[in-house]
């Protein structure tokens, strides 16, 4: 195919990862910070101690997380079809890059707020500071450079995942790169598909770490 032809299509496909990846980081990011929220709050011994609901949230992110995204797919199928109505297509497509990434950035807010210094959190409960308080005031404040870090590491590893969104009939650059690109032997497409996402990775890389280093200096 021609250059002219090319370009709308690649726009398009363009397009399409940006919807897939901007969802699955919205919606992904916020119940991924909420579940880890959970499991660090119930941990035996701390804030909001509560076994049964920290092996819950434990377990679940530990069957979830090691499943390739592409087997992941499949299994979810079902939970899919009751969601979105339907198994393919870049809705459901999206569905499962928002479940996927929200168990990924669990477990990233978990550990990030694990390193917090227990002194810190210790401190504000000797003066009364409510739970509440105190995730709003030490935990979310200290462990905010790092959750920078690792929202920019959900970015990458959510821009992994709609490569493959042509199995599922989505789209996006990734299938752009196989059905104009490898199949076609136009070597030469695919490298500029792989350019754009490297790009885009370059760009969002660098704008986590100076985020990252303004809310460090606060």
């Amino acid at each position: 195919m021609s250059t002219e032809q090319l370009l709308p299509l690649l726009w398009q496909a363009f397009l399409e990862t940006s919807w897939m990846v901007l969802v699955a980081l919205a919606v992904g990011g916020v119940a991924g910070l909420a579940i880890g929220m959970g499991l660090y709050l119930t941990r035996p011994g701390n804030l909001l101690a509560n076994g049964p609901v920290f092996a819950v949230l434990n377990v679940l992110v530990n069957i979830v997380r090691p499943v390739p995204f592409i087997i992941f797919l499949v299994a979810l199928g079902p939970v899919t079809r009751a969601v979105v109505g339907k198994t393919i297509g870049i809705e459901a497509f999206t569905f499962a890059m928002c479940v996927m990434s929200a168990f990924v950035f669990a477990r990233l807010v978990e550990q990030n707020l694990v390193s917090i210094d227990p002194g810190v959190v210790e401190a504000a409960r000797a003066m009364g500071a409510s739970p509440l308080r105190i995730v709003r005031t030490v935990l979310v404040p200290e462990a905010l450079s790092p959750l920078i870090l690792g929202t920019t590491f959900l970015f990458v590893g959510v821009l992994d995942m709609s490569a493959i969104g042509g199995y599922l009939g989505a789209g996006g650059l990734g299938d752009f790169a196989i059905v104009y690109g490898y199949r076609q032997y136009d070597w030469g497409t695919t490298a500029i598909v792989v350019a754009i996402i490297i790009v885009i990775v370059q760009l969002v890389q660098w704008l986590g770490n100076t985020l990252a280093r303004r809310a460090l200096r606060r």
